[in-house]
């Protein structure tokens, strides 16, 4: 007599903990890369703000709840340096996701393997 159909192989369980664990880790990745876009569009829209600004324009930092002076070049520069960092994450979480995702279709498919009926031979 077979087993009953709730009953699953340590094993089988142990797969099922670790495509759990790797679909919750994708989501955490998901959701940070999707930060990172939000930021980029920001830092880009203050780009584009510099470049509609005159070379001599005021530009404040704020700096807690204190409005600081600071030149435009200087202001440009850090926007520029926060883009460049931005995007980068953004390509390293994107390969995570990658990798991720690989890792969770080979587990799938180890689990499908494990949980398939044994074969007859004709």
């Amino acid at each position: 007599m077979s087993a009953a159909p709730n009953t699953a192989t340590p094993e089988v369980n142990e797969l099922i903990d670790l495509l759990s664990t790797l679909q919750a880790e994708l989501g955490d990745l998901i959701r940070s890369r999707e930060t990172l876009e939000v930021q980029l569009k920001e830092n880009t829209i203050v780009k584009d703000e510099f470049d509609t600004l005159s070379e001599d324009a005021k530009v404040y930092k704020l700096t807690g709840p204190v409005l600081l002076p600071q030149s435009k070049a200087e202001a440009e520069t850090n926007v520029n340096t926060r883009l460049d960092f931005i995007k980068k994450e953004i390509e390293r979480v994107e390969k995570n996701i990658a990798a991720k995702q690989e890792n969770i279709m080979e587990n799938r498919n180890k689990l499908a393997a494990m949980s398939a009926p044994p074969q007859q031979a004709a």
